[in-house]
């Protein structure tokens, strides 16, 4: 499935691009201004992803990596974050989480993170998902923009990912 946004080409990523994922993770984040805005993940993370049955996406410009937006899901598992939600044990299966997005400075401003976010919720809801999940440093305003634009909800806001400060939102779909 190839979709195109703004000069983009969109698809779905799989076990061989998760290098050129991590790369791009990388080198975006040694370029933020503060290292606690974004909870790194490691190339093992991104593998897991696809294995749970989670979804990356990617954008490509000119057949290069530009941008990558994770949808998550934990099923039943420990880490499913709808139990800290209060989702009841029987509908943990339908939680999915808008997890990691990062998009590279060159190609910033085309609203990439609102259209991963409504590809993610339409992927999430025509997989059976029922709740939908993100978390994102209380600074990120960009992101809480684009959080509230796709109508999530701030929750709470408390330590995780090692002690990090996040406002956890979500949505009932």
């Amino acid at each position: 499935m190839e979709h195109w946004h703004q000069g983009l080409t969109i698809r779905q990523l799989g076990h061989n691009e998760v290098p050129f994922i991590y790369e791009l993770m990388l080198g975006v984040i040694s370029r933020l201004p503060d290292a606690a805005m974004f909870a790194s993940d490691n190339e093992a993370y991104f593998h897991k992803v696809i294995q749970l049955n989670g979804e990356i996406y990617g954008a490509y410009e000119e057949e290069k990596l530009r941008a990558y937006s994770v949808l998550a899901y934990a099923g039943a598992t420990e880490s499913n974050i709808g139990k800290e939600f209060g989702v009841p044990e029987e509908e943990l299966t339908r939680v999915w989480t808008l997890d990691s997005t990062i998009v590279h400075e060159s190609v910033r401003g085309r609203g990439l993170q609102r259209y991963f976010n409504q590809l993610r919720e339409e992927r999430a809801k025509a997989l059976g998902g029922l709740y939908l999940y993100s978390t994102v440093h209380p600074e990120n305003t960009a992101s809480i923009r684009n959080l509230e634009a796709a109508q999530l909800e701030l929750q709470f806001s408390r330590p995780m990912y090692g002690g990090l400060l996040r406002h956890c939102y979500a949505k009932k779909l």
